[in-house]
C-alpha cells in the first residue's frame, strides 16, 4: 500500500474515484440518445475555457466549466434549430474551442505545453486541494442530477416523443443532459484529459451492455466498471510511469473485449434456462385447467 503514502497520490485516487462514478453516471445517456460522442466536442469547447482560467489567473477547472456548460447549450440548440447545417456548425465548434484553448494557453504568462499536456491527457500528480475541492463540488451535482431524475432522464433518452406526450419537459431535460455532460467532462480532464473524457462515459456503458438488459443493472455495472478502472489505472501509473488517462482508457476497453467474449454463453444460458422454464410452463397448464375443473364442478 505504498501507493497511498505520497498526499498527491491520495488526492489522484479521490479525483479518480469521483470521475469513476460520475463519468458511465452520464455516459449511460448519452449512449441511449446516440450521443456517444458529445463528450469529445465538450472536451474540444473545454479547452478555450483552460486557456481562459490561465490567461485571467483564474481556476482554469471552474473557466472550463462555465465555458464547456455555455458551449453544451449552443449545442443543445444546434440540434434543435440548425439539422440542415448543424453539423457543420457543431464541427466549427469544436475546431474553435480547441484551437482557442491553445492559443490562449501560449498567450498567458502561466501557460506552458507541459500545462496544455497535463489537461488534454491527464495528470494526476498535478492534481491540487483546489482542484479535489472543485471536483467534490462538480461531481455531488452530477450525481444528484443523474441518479435524482434518472426515470425522467431515461424517458426522454429513450423516446422524446412520448416523452412529450406524457407532459415531461423535454427540451428543459435535454438542456439538464447537456450541461451534465460538460460538469463530468471538466471534472475529468484532471483524470483522463479533455481528448480521452469521452471514452471513459462510454466505454463502461456499452462494457456493461453486453451482458445486462435492465437499466438499473446497467447503470450499477458501468459506475462499477468506471470506478475499477479508474482505480487501476491511478495504481498502475504510478508504478509503471505511464500516462494515467491512457492507460485507464486501455483497460476500460479491456473490460469491454473481456465482457463481450463472456456475453454468448451468458445468453446461451438464458436461453436454455428460458425454454426449460416455457417446457414447465406447458406441461403444468393441463393440470391447472384440471384443478380448476375440479372447483368449477
Amino acid at each position: 500500500m505504498e501507493f497511498l503514502t505520497p498526499p498527491f497520490m491520495q488526492r489522484a485516487l479521490i479525483a479518480a474515484v469521483l470521475v469513476g462514478v460520475i463519468a458511465p453516471a452520464v455516459g449511460i445517456y448519452l449512449v441511449q440518445r446516440r450521443q456517444a460522442l458529445m463528450g469529445d466536442g465538450i472536451g474540444h469547447i473545454a479547452m478555450t475555457g483552460v486557456g481562459l482560467g490561465f490567461l485571467l489567473s483564474t481556476s482554469p477547472v471552474w473557466m472550463a466549466t462555465a465555458v464547456a456548460v455555455v458551449g453544451a447549450v449552443v449545442m443543445e440548440l444546434i440540434r434543435w434549430y440548425g439539422r440542415t447545417r448543424g453539423d457543420i456548425a457543431l464541427a466549427m465548434l469544436f475546431y474553435g474551442g480547441m484551437a482557442g484553448g491553445v492559443l490562449l494557453i501560449n498567450l498567458s504568462d502561466t501557460g506552458s505545453n507541459a500545462n496544455l499536456t497535463s489537461y488534454l491527457f491527464g495528470s494526476l500528480a498535478t492534481v491540487s486541494s483546489e482542484d479535489i475541492t472543485a471536483i467534490g463540488l462538480l461531481a455531488a451535482f452530477v450525481l444528484l442530477v443523474t441518479v435524482g431524475l434518472r426515470r425522467q432522464l431515461f424517458a426522454v433518452s429513450q423516446d422524446e416523443e412520448f416523452a412529450r406526450v406524457t407532459g415531461l419537459p423535454v427540451r428543459v431535460l435535454n438542456l439538464l443532459i447537456a450541461v451534465t455532460a460538460a460538469v463530468t467532462v471538466t471534472v475529468a480532464m484532471r483524470v483522463v484529459g479533455l481528448l480521452l473524457v469521452s471514452a471513459l462515459m462510454v466505454v463502461p456503458v456499452a462494457a456493461a451492455q453486453q451482458i445486462t438488459r435492465s437499466f438499473k443493472v446497467t447503470f450499477v455495472l458501468s459506475v462499477a466498471v468506471g470506478v475499477a478502472v479508474t482505480l487501476a489505472g491511478t495504481v498502475t501509473s504510478y508504478y509503471q510511469d505511464v500516462p494515467p488517462g491512457a492507460t485507464i482508457v486501455l483497460l476500460a476497453i479491456g473490460v469491454f473485449v473481456a465482457l463481450t467474449l463472456l456475453a454468448a454463453p451468458l445468453a446461451r444460458s438464458r436461453a436454455s434456462r428460458s425454454e426449460s422454464g416455457s417446457d414447465r410452463c406447458t406441461l403444468e397448464v393441463p393440470a391447472t385447467r384440471r384443478a380448476a375443473d375440479d372447483v368449477h364442478v
